[in-house]
């Protein structure tokens, strides 16, 4: 019985260190309420596990974000930055059907700031 406890206590340390260790794999990306909500109502619909769009989940899955590796959500994040900052998302061809998908100005920069800051927090 002890041993068990003892051994039970030696594998919950052992993975504590590795996470110290290892700070790549339990890094997440912070979401404030207002990237949320233009998230929610401008790149979600597109970009999540349950998506028709397979080439657009397969790009960016918002879902699975903070399961990806410290220097995968990385990439990611820039990207997301770069792709707004480059107008290429939401698409032309998809906001002809969904105009109010449009990003403002100002919903670009809250989106590209807060990748940006993610990606800047996560290098550390």
């Amino acid at each position: 019985m002890i041993r068990k406890s003892l051994f039970s206590v030696f594998i919950l340390i052992s993975m504590v260190a590795f996470s110290a260790e290892n700070p790549s794999e339990t890094k997440t990306a912070k979401m404030p309420d207002d990237v949320k909500a233009i998230i929610d109502k401008s790149c979600f619909g597109c970009h999540n596990t349950d998506s028709k769009n397979d080439k657009a989940k397969e790009k960016l899955d918002l879902k699975t974000l903070d399961s990806l590796t410290k220097n995968k959500m990385i990439a990611s994040l820039k990207d997301i930055s770069e792709t707004i900052e480059e107008n290429e998302m939401p698409p032309a061809k998809f906001l002809e059907k969904n105009p109010d998908k449009k990003l403002t100005d100002a919903e670009k920069k809250i989106l590209m700031d807060w990748a940006n800051s993610e990606a800047k927090a996560l290098m550390k």
